[in-house]
Parts: C-alpha cells; structure tokens; sequence
C-alpha cells in the first residue's frame, strides 16, 4: 500500500466497522480452534499497523505474537502500538522463521498485494512452512475481480480472488480447508453501489471515519453477519472471502 494509506490505517483501524469485523472473524476462526489457557505463538503475516495484534492481545493476553510487514512505515507503527509483540520487516513470500515455528498464522487482506499467481502460491507455501502439524492458518482476500475500483487501485490491490482460486492456494501447500465463505454480504449492494456505480471524481480508498449514522448501520449489519457465521453457516456472496485451513 501507499504512505498515505497506512497513516490513514493507523488512524482508523481501531474503529471502523470493517476492520472491527475482519479482526472478529479471525479471532472467532482462532479461538475456535485454539481453545486453552496454554501460551501459543501466532504469527500476523502482514500486520500493518497492528490493528489485529492490539485486538488479539487484549482478548488472549496468554497468547505470544509475532507479526511482519513489508513496510518500514508499517513496522514502526506496529511497534508502537503493540509494545511486547516481535515486529519483523519481511516479505509474505519469504518469512524469516525456522519451519514449523507457529501454532497459528493469520494474513487478512494480504495475499491480494502480491502478484498473482506467483507471489500468491509462494507466500502460501510460505505460511504453510512456519506453520506446525495440526495448526491454523487464517487469511482474508477482497472477492470477485469484477469488484475492482478506485478502492483497490489506491490500496495497490494486485488481484480479487474467487472462492476456487482461494481453495487452491491452500491445496497447493498441502493445508486442508475447513472453511470457506465470503463475507461482507449485507452491505454488498452499497459498497457496489458506491464503487462501481456513484463513483466520484478523484476518489481515494474507503479507508476513512465514516459518518456516525452510517458506521451506526454497518456495525449493525456486521453483528448480523457474525452471528450467522458464528452458526456455523456461511454467505455465498459478499466482497471478501474468509478461508481458514489445517496443516496435517
């Protein structure tokens, strides 16, 4: 991503509804897996700002987190919000951790900032390889390359995913997919709307405060979305796509 976006991330993550609900499904997909008092070590495979790490933290305090981020700028914000997390600059597609180092690795909205298909199935295997026998790996991608907007552009999105593509980047690795569902269901004829139809002159990322009353709606929709999801059930659209996998 550019500077700008990640001084806008910085700003915002803690708050915005689509952050907020990224970070509730990958602690929701952890948690449910990983359920005990024992310490594990997880690593965030593109941390960004941290925005994840300080939601993680907080909820399981017991839990040991590394995170890497391409970007100097990212790096340094990231280790000034989580203060005791390891903060590496490393690449997705070449992570600078011994083989089966992790009992867990999550990646959201990474894998889409890499060159496809190259990049992608190389920093999958690379996930697949710090990861341990039996443990979790969790990633997040925009959907539907039909999607592609001023959003992506400003974000340097490289590619949007369909649900085959995901399943065989984890089939490649050799990880087992436990699940695969997209997301950000409710809200996807607004955010069509808004980015492939009411689009306006010199329009950067969606990456910003958004009006009281509309964060209000979003984060309603959100709680709706989760509670379906954490039914078990999934959404057959939507603008993400959530896909956890096992490592044999």
């Amino acid at each position: 991503m550019q500077r700008d976006e990640y001084l806008k991330l910085a700003e915002v993550e803690d708050d915005m509804w689509y952050f907020r609900s990224l970070h509730g499904h990958a602690r929701r997909e952890l948690e449910l897996r990983h359920a005990t008092s024992q310490p594990l070590s997880l690593l965030d495979a593109g941390c960004g700002t941290g925005g994840l790490l300080v939601r993680m933290r907080k909820a399981n305090p017991n839990w040991i987190w590394t995170g890497i981020d391409f970007m100097p700028l990212a790096c340094d914000l990231a280790r000034e919000r989580c203060p005791g997390c390891e903060i590496v600059q490393a690449s997705v597609t070449a992570l600078p951790f011994a083989d089966a180092r992790f009992d867990a690795v999550a990646s959201v909205d990474v894998l889409s900032q890499v060159p496809y298909p190259n990049d992608a199935f190389a920093g999958v295997r690379e996930l697949a390889r710090v990861l341990k026998p039996g443990g979790t790996l969790v990633i997040n991608v925009p959907a539907y390359q039909w999607m592609w907007s001023y959003h992506d552009e400003s974000c340097q999105t490289r590619h949007r995913f369909a649900a085959d593509e995901v399943r065989r980047l984890f089939e490649s690795a050799g990880l087992r997919v436990s699940r695969l569902t997209r997301w950000n269901a409710l809200t996807f004829p607004m955010i069509v709307a808004k980015r492939k139809i009411f689009v306006r002159r010199g329009e950067t990322s969606d990456v910003k405060p958004q009006a009281p009353w509309v964060e209000a709606c979003m984060r309603g929709l959100m709680g709706l979305e989760h509670a379906w999801l954490g039914l078990g059930a999934g959404w057959g659209w939507g603008t993400s796509i959530l896909a956890v996998a096992v490592k044999s």
